[in-house]
């Protein structure tokens, strides 16, 4: 049978693809973004209870109230913000879900959507799948900070929706008040709609600020903004995240969410609501739990020939491997990974046109000290 691909350029994810070559090879995988220590015990504990009430069957497809109401919650008691339980939060099978339900209530055939490079690699795949075209803008190759003049000189009148991703994957570059200021100097008197992918927001360290949009009326009137806890609650494999949106927005992304999975994981939504409504410590102290991991690694790294970036959130480390290796970012951590126990992810899939002389790659330090540890023993003999 004859069968025209509708995404022509993507294949097999890298983050699978590194998974997979870390498997083969015994490595010590640093490379998908995925915690290896147990997530809080209150949360297992309240899940099997949810269970055991009977929160077993199809949960609504915004989501179970309790949930929605603890994420309203959490959204005054983080950043001040007033969101109507009932009609601006929707839950999601994790923010991939949520960012493909975003992209597809708003944008058209012959839309442009801009796109900050290098950005997260489900995002232009869900575009293309809704007939517009992503356009990218370079983020500076070092320090990942957004050139606003040329997001500005990016939109035209087919400008449809901006995606922005504060704390950054991969970099951990984080906006600032001055970020959200020209932002929307930059929207203002326009319609054009924002996605702000914010699943790192409790994960920000040296005493920074996350600049949610949900902080900026001005922005919030006009976006989407999305988050995960499989992020801030060290649990990716139970795929549960949400999206927060005015109510006109929020209406048309219900639309693609009830044809898409309709609803989500019910028992998690009532252990999650149980944590952020009884254990709001939790996510208040999360950065300080991965700033001292952050600190312990970088500093394990300043004894190897890897040279570590600045991390101001999230928990991937890039490292400039130049003083090793002058090979392509991908035949690097293949390198790596093969020859020396050790998987990565390159930068490179996260970009339209790579910054051809970029010599970095990511690491994940979301891990065990032994974990780390065992990376450090064999990344100190490259």
């Amino acid at each position: 049978m004859s069968l025209q691909t509708k995404l022509p350029k993507v294949g097999t994810t890298i983050f699978t693809v590194m998974s997979q070559l870390a498997a083969e090879h015994g490595a010590v995988n640093l490379g998908q973004g995925f915690p290896d220590f147990d997530v809080p015990r209150r949360l297992v504990d309240e899940l099997e209870h949810a269970m055991r009430q009977g929160h077993n069957q199809y949960a609504p497809a915004t989501g179970v109230a309790p949930l929605r109401q603890a994420i309203a919650a959490k959204a005054r008691r983080c950043y001040g913000a007033e969101i109507d339980a009932d009609a601006g939060i929707t839950v999601t099978s994790g923010a991939t879900e949520a960012l493909f339900n975003a992209i597809h209530a708003v944008a058209r055939p012959g839309d442009e959507v801009i796109v900050l490079d290098p950005a997260y690699d489900s995002y232009e795949p869900a575009i293309e799948l809704a007939g517009a075209r992503a356009v990218h803008v370079a983020l500076d190759p070092r320090s990942f900070a957004v050139d606003w003049d040329r997001v500005q000189a990016a939109i035209t009148p087919r400008t449809r929706l901006l995606m922005i991703n504060s704390p950054h994957n991969p970099s951990g570059a984080m906006f600032g008040e001055a970020d959200m200021r020209r932002l929307i100097d930059i929207l203002d008197g326009t319609d054009i709609v924002l996605i702000s992918d914010e699943v790192y927001e409790h994960i920000v360290f040296d005493g920074r600020r996350h600049e949610s949009v949900l902080r900026w009326p001005q922005l919030a009137r006009r976006a989407f903004v999305v988050s995960s806890f499989g992020k801030t609650y060290h649990c990716t494999g139970w795929k549960v995240g949400y999206a927060i949106a005015p109510p006109e927005l929020g209406a048309e992304f219900r639309k693609i969410h009830q044809y898409n999975v309709f609803c989500t994981f019910a028992p998690a939504q009532h252990a999650f609501a149980a944590m952020i409504r009884d254990e709001p410590e939790h996510d208040e102290r999360l950065g300080a739990f991965y700033q001292a991991k952050r600190d312990r690694f970088r500093e394990q790294l300043l004894g190897t020939r890897l040279k570590p970036l600045p991390v101001p959130g999230g928990y991937f480390q890039l490292v400039d491997y130049s003083a090793v290796s002058d090979l392509p970012d991908h035949e690097f951590v293949r390198w790596l990974t093969v020859e020396h126990g050790v998987a990565a992810i390159p930068l490179s899939p996260f970009y339209e046109n790579p910054p051809p002389e970029q010599r970095l790659a990511r690491l994940c330090f979301a891990k065990n000290e032994a974990t780390l540890d065992a990376a450090i023993e064999r990344l100190v003999k490259l």
